[in-house]
């Protein structure tokens, strides 16, 4: 395949995504919420597996983390890791999720897009893994990286920012690696898991929809059950020969990416590859499980119905 990328919208569509997890109530009608940031010490998480796959290049900070909104994120992640979520026993059905967090690969809103989630998921019957992804590194100091978020908050808007995944691409080898790492991990002890190895899958939230995506299109050989980005970039790609079923979610009101098209449906459904996709009117950025007071919070069930549709939540 030949990709090539635009390095200056690659990083302008990065940073608005970014601002979309760290300033919710300005991009999207978010209930409000206490905006400050602060530190907080490091959260447990029980039973992730560091993946192996090397420290971050010009990594100049340890890993840290900050709650704002009311949720934890992490940043200057440079060990990744990865965290089993597992249905109560005797209620897995076989099948498997690797779900990746957003923050514009400058934090990780762990909570909102990755724990709460697995467990969502988890209590459907269905094996959830977190991808606590490496990331580029930010400030020492939260004041600084506080700083750095709102000067180009106040260029939103100003800059360019298409950039489609086929372009990402060669911008994100250290994200596509811990993807692939976590995958292959999954399928190694599947049996331990109560996994069928066939059906493993990845779910993404916005710059996660983006590794989601640039997995899928760097290395199709991994044959991918099915991959679900969340209110991703929908704009076209060249859709690989034995691409994934595809579920799709956004709101209308997203300030990234709702006014840049539905290309990537387009090229999925010319490609004869399944896709489902749900177009919510309000939810703006950055709503993880749903917006309360929108239809946005039925999107989950709805990828859990279109799961079953395919055949993937009988036991297997």
């Amino acid at each position: 395949m030949n990709i090539s990328i635009r390095h200056a919208s690659v990083h302008a569509v990065l940073s608005a995504m970014a601002l979309a997890v760290v300033f919710p109530a300005a991009l999207s009608p978010a209930a409000a919420q206490d905006a400050t940031v602060t530190a907080i010490p490091a959260p447990a998480e029980p039973g992730a597996i560091p993946l192996g796959t090397g420290p971050v290049k010009g990594a100049t900070a340890p890993e840290s983390w900050f709650r704002q909104y009311g949720v934890p994120m992490a940043r200057n992640v440079s060990s990744a890791t990865l965290t089993p979520v597992l249905p109560a026993p005797g209620k897995a059905n076989g099948t498997a999720v690797i779900v990746a967090p957003g923050g514009a690969f400058l934090l990780l809103s762990m909570e909102n897009e990755g724990w709460r989630v697995a467990r969502a998921l988890a209590d459907r019957g269905i094996t959830a893994f977190v991808l606590k992804y490496r990331l580029r590194p930010t400030p020492p100091a939260l004041a600084d990286f506080d700083s750095q978020l709102r000067a180009a908050f106040a260029n939103v808007g100003r800059a360019e920012t298409r950039s489609s995944p086929d372009e990402a691409v060669a911008g994100l080898p250290e994200q596509i690696a811990d993807a692939v790492a976590a995958i292959t991990l999954v399928r190694a002890r599947s049996a331990e898991w109560g996994i069928d190895p066939k059906r493993v899958g990845m779910m993404g939230f916005s710059a996660g929809a983006m590794t989601t995506m640039v997995t899928t299109l760097a290395r199709p050989d991994l044959d991918l059950a099915f991959i679900a980005p969340i209110y991703g970039s929908m704009e076209r790609v060249t859709v690989p020969a034995n691409a994934p079923p595809l579920f799709g979610v956004i709101a209308s009101d997203d300030p990234l990416f709702a006014k840049k098209g539905f290309g990537l449906l387009d090229a999925w459904q010319e490609a004869g590859k399944p896709v489902e996709f749900h177009l919510y009117e309000r939810g703006g950025h950055g709503f993880g499980l749903g917006k309360d007071g929108t239809t946005s919070t039925g999107w989950l069930d709805a990828f859990v119905a279109w799961l079953d549709m395919h055949g993937l939540l009988k036991p297997s």
